[in-house]
């Protein structure tokens, strides 16, 4: 595999004129003239030692030239001339010993800059590293294994235990066991049943299944993001570029400062100490080290940088602009709400039109059976299903004649079929009418919800210093304009096709360095417009992705407020390395003007000044404290747990919901029975949650969090959810005593469970937001 190209900038000045491990070989060569030299000295003999520790300075002088002259070809007069002009100064007046302590600076410093880069860039290396050559193709003969440059869509793999699975495709098995954290960055293992798709470049962790390739090496995912792996730091970063231009005025004043002290002093020894403590400038070295580092810092967290400039440019962002559908949203449909006829019970209605739809390929029904399976419900096999294209699917459950899609004007519309036609436009929701024996028996409300990460990646882009956040859709106004309210974004641009988004960000061009976030395939202009292009990788489109500069590996988006965190502390230390390691030089140079510094201990200082600056541009590779919290194994398994018990409670929600629905108007007899149960569900299921996750959630996320204040909000929410189940359970008391609810009832009962269904949601969304999305 070719040398991977992102320390290839770093050390082209040297490749064209050194072998490999030039820097380690010139290393070993002025250490030991050094050692060699200073035995000699040690055993009286003067001469042997300035043998050795001569050779060793015209040694470093060769290759020092050899860098010298690569950068002028660039256009660079760098500092590394200094370097040459202090060992030549050295040899000139017979300063020995300080020639070779500048020359084992020298090569100290290349050295330390060249494992530095080789550890900023092992993530990025590994993921090269990991790239599949080969697959498992399965044939009239047998399973045959190939290059993977001759596998075809269509192809049918199969991927063995430990295996990288070579090609984008989809599982044929019953289920694979995959780890895709190389792709992801997240440890945890996923498992992919029949039918769903497996990216290239997951690990199998399970048994052997069968793939169906859906695209070639090229066009899949981990090729693609190979490609940009291999695009990085092509480009020197804005940040080293910087540091060349500092060095543009450093080198004259270098130079003038050791001639004026020679002119003065009338001694050449003071000159040569000027250019010993000016040799070489370390901002060349820590700049590019703390790029490279933040580079690879970003690959930790799920998110590849196309080059250095674009994570400079990341750190000077201060408007955003992002895409809705698959960026703030999930990009797919989510059950919103479960809708039942008088009669009827939610769950019934869900688990009936889900066992209609399981063999539908629509994406709403599939949406309604994921749903299903969530919750735990049991779908019964159809039989006889036809599908309607454009209007739904129609079929034989459990001997009934079902059908679910778009209802039909010839049906009866009664008030509460009504009212969640009003509760759609409101909500911006899809209704899938269910309709049992060719009588409307419930709906389901679908929506792209919103990602549970969205609220908090804003939080924290904002905190970050991102002054203006806008969104860009194609989406209707009013949808556009709930998201935005919900995320506090500051602008909303509606109805937008590609050129309309591309104009939206040249005009936001004008004002700040903008971002511009997006995962589909119209989204790919507006990225390229931008002066930092953001992709969705792990589920958005190829075009996207490569229109990008910078791309989100795991389909999270709070990851980009990752990103912008790590690309600000990387500038910050970068500007930081460069700028203290100049000052530090001066201020040696000018001691050793007046004469208080000689060239020998000036090369010691220098070498101490460049170790600093090197190893301060390395902090770039740690976590900043602005960075995402770290949940303990055990704490991320809790928040894993109750995250689930959320998705399980949806139909509780919904029983309360229903049960003040049953009270409106004049109630009917079976509005007592309504309520009855979902008092069960609330003391059964509903009341032991609550419970658990403040003597075991809470307690766990307090110390993550900053202290139990942390969580006294949502303390004081399970509060008032328990006053309001007492209130409700009063009122059931007092109806068993009386034979019946009693009218004077009927208005508190009702706000109760309002009250309580509101409650409910507001706090599973603040929970979701604030503490599950601290999870992976």
């Amino acid at each position: 595999m070719n040398r991977f190209l992102l320390v290839a900038r770093l050390r082209r000045s040297t490749a064209a004129i050194a072998v490999p491990r030039l820097e380690h070989g010139l290393l070993a060569v002025t250490t030991a003239a050094l050692v060699g030299g200073g035995v000699a000295r040690f055993l009286d003999a003067a001469r042997l030692a300035d043998l050795f520790w001569g050779l060793g300075t015209v040694s470093a002088v060769v290759p020092a030239v050899g860098w010298v002259l690569v950068a002028l070809r660039r256009g660079h007069a760098g500092v590394d001339l200094i370097a040459v002009l202090a060992l030549g100064g050295t040899l000139a007046v017979g300063e020995y010993l300080a020639g070779i302590l500048i020359a084992l600076m020298l090569a100290t410093g290349r050295t330390l800059e060249d494992a530095a880069q080789r550890r900023a860039s092992h993530d990025l290396r590994a993921l090269l590293a990991h790239a599949p050559r080969s697959a498992r193709r399965r044939t009239d003969e047998g399973v045959v294994r190939v290059p993977l440059r001759e596998v075809a869509a269509g192809d049918a793999l199969v991927v063995g235990p430990g295996e990288v699975v070579p090609v984008d495709g989809r599982v044929e098995s019953a289920e694979a066991v995959l780890d895709e954290s190389v792709l992801t960055g997240e440890p945890l293992q996923i498992t992919r049943h029949r039918d769903e798709g497996a990216r290239s470049g997951a690990v199998n962790a399970g048994g052997a299944f069968d793939l169906r390739a859906t695209a070639t090496e090229q066009d899949s995912t981990y090729a693609g993001i190979v490609r940009l792996a291999q695009q990085a730091g092509a480009e020197s970063a804005p940040v080293v570029r910087l540091a060349d231009r500092y060095a543009a005025w450093f080198l004259p004043l270098a130079l003038a400062t050791a001639a004026l002290a020679w002119l003065v002093s009338g001694s050449p020894v003071r000159a040569v100490a000027v250019l010993v403590v000016a040799t070489p400038c370390p901002m060349l070295l820590a700049a590019p080290v703390a790029v490279v580092s933040g580079l690879s810092r970003a690959s930790r967290r799920g998110v590849v940088v196309r080059d250095g400039g674009a994570l400079e440019n990341l750190g000077r962002a201060r408007s955003l602009l992002l895409d809705k559908t698959g960026t703030l949203t999930v990009g797919r449909p989510g059950v919103l709400d479960v809708v039942a006829a008088p009669g009827r019970v939610p769950t019934e209605v869900l688990r009936t039109a889900a066992s209609l739809d399981q063999f539908s390929p629509h994406v709403l029904a599939q949406a309604i059976v994921d749903s299903a399976r969530t919750r735990g419900l049991e779908l019964s096999e159809p039989t006889e299903v036809t599908e309607e294209p454009g209007r739904g699917a129609r079929g034989v459950v459990e001997g009934h004649r079902v059908f679910i899609g778009r209802d039909d004007p010839a049906w009866a519309r009664p008030a509460w079929a009504k009212a969640v036609d009003n509760r759609a436009l409101l909500d911006g929701a899809t209704v899938a009418w269910l309709a049992v024996d060719e009588h409307l028996t419930g709906a389901v409300l679908l929506r792209d919800p919103l990602r549970r990460d969205a609220p908090h990646a804003v939080r924290r882009l904002r905190d970050a210093g991102i002054a203006r956040l806008v969104m860009l859709t194609g989406d209707r106004a009013a949808t556009a304009q709930e998201v935005a309210a919900v995320l506090g974004l500051d602008g909303v641009r509606a109805g937008l096709g590609p050129a309309d988004k591309v104009a939206a960000v040249r005009d936001e061009r004008r004002h700040a360095v903008t971002v511009m976030v997006g995962d589909g395939v119209n989204d790919a202009p507006a990225l390229a417009a931008a002066d930092i292009g953001v992709a969705m990788g792990a589920r958005g489109s190829t075009a996207s992705s490569e229109a990008a500069d910078i791309v989100l590996t795991t389909d999270r988006v709070d990851r980009l407020a990752d990103a912008v965190v790590i690309a600000q502390r990387s500038r910050r230390i970068a500007v930081q390395s460069a700028l203290g390691g100049m000052l530090l030089s001066l201020a040696a140079m000018a001691a050793a003007a007046l004469g208080l510094i000689q060239p020998a201990v000036g090369a010691l200082l220098q070498e101490c000044i460049d170790v600093a600056v090197i190893l301060n541009a390395l902090r770039a590779l740690r976590a900043g404290r602005a960075e995402q919290v770290v949940l303990a194994p055990a704490t991320e398994a809790l928040v894993h747990r109750f995250a689930a018990e959320h998705d399980d409670l949806q139909d509780v929600l919904q029983a309360v919901r229903a049960a003040a629905d049953r009270l409106s108007g004049v109630p009917e007899p079976s509005a007592l029975a309504s309520v009855e149960e979902a008092h069960r569900l609330i003391t059964e299921r509903l009341l032991p949650h609550e419970y658990a996750e403040e003597h075991q959630l809470y307690p766990a996320l307090a110390p993550v969090l900053g202290g139990p204040e942390s969580t006294a909000t949502m303390s004081r929410a399970h509060t008032e959810i328990g006053r309001l189940s007492r209130r409700i359970s009063t009122h059931l008391q007092l109806a068993r005593v009386n034979g019946g609810l009693a009218s004077e009832q009927l208005d508190d009962l009702r706000s109760c469970l309002y009250g309580l269904n509101t409650v409910l949601r507001l706090h599973f969304a603040q929970e979701e937001e604030s503490y599950f999305s601290l999870a992976p």
